[in-house]
């Protein structure tokens, strides 16, 4: 792809994450409200309204009636995004460099513990659930994460 394509790619999708956030704001609406609304997982719909993932065309029916929105936006919330966040690395969100952090202490054991478990391969981020969710702890709430993906082994 080249770099011209790259940045016109996927520019539409991106075009719809105000508007999205800025109608759930307006009417007070919730990740989880909308999830449940359009029968999706929380963190996937999260990430579908940041431009992550395509709603499917029942799903931006529903969003775009849900948020009072033009329908002409509807196949633009359909089109695959070009997926990734990250403008600059590391990345200077608190959050999500903690997260980035994370994965810098503990992802080269991760690895490890994945090929002893599994052999050589990869987790996949495709066939992929993720959770977010408050564990209430004695020293204050804590925040727990689920990755789960499909163990993909290499082919040579």
């Amino acid at each position: 792809m080249s770099p011209d394509h790259e940045t016109a790619y996927g520019a539409a999708r991106q075009e719809t994450v105000r508007p999205l956030l800025d109608a759930m704001r307006e009417k007070g609406l919730s990740f989880a409200k909308l999830a449940d609304a359009i029968g999706a997982d929380r963190l996937w719909a999260a990430a579908a309204v940041l431009g992550q993932h395509p709603f499917s065309s029942d799903q931006a029916g529903k969003v775009l009636e849900l948020l009072d929105l033009p329908e002409e936006l509807g196949p633009v919330l359909n089109e695959s995004p070009m997926r990734g966040s990250f403008h600059e690395l590391p990345p200077s969100d608190p959050t999500i460099y903690r997260l980035y952090e994370v994965l810098q202490v503990y992802g080269p054991a991760l690895k490890a513990l994945i090929h002893e478990d599994f052999g050589d391969g990869i987790m996949s981020a495709i066939n992929f659930r993720a959770g977010v969710e408050r564990v209430e702890h004695e020293e204050g709430a804590r925040v727990r994460i689920t990755l789960e993906g499909k163990f993909l082994p290499y082919a040579w």
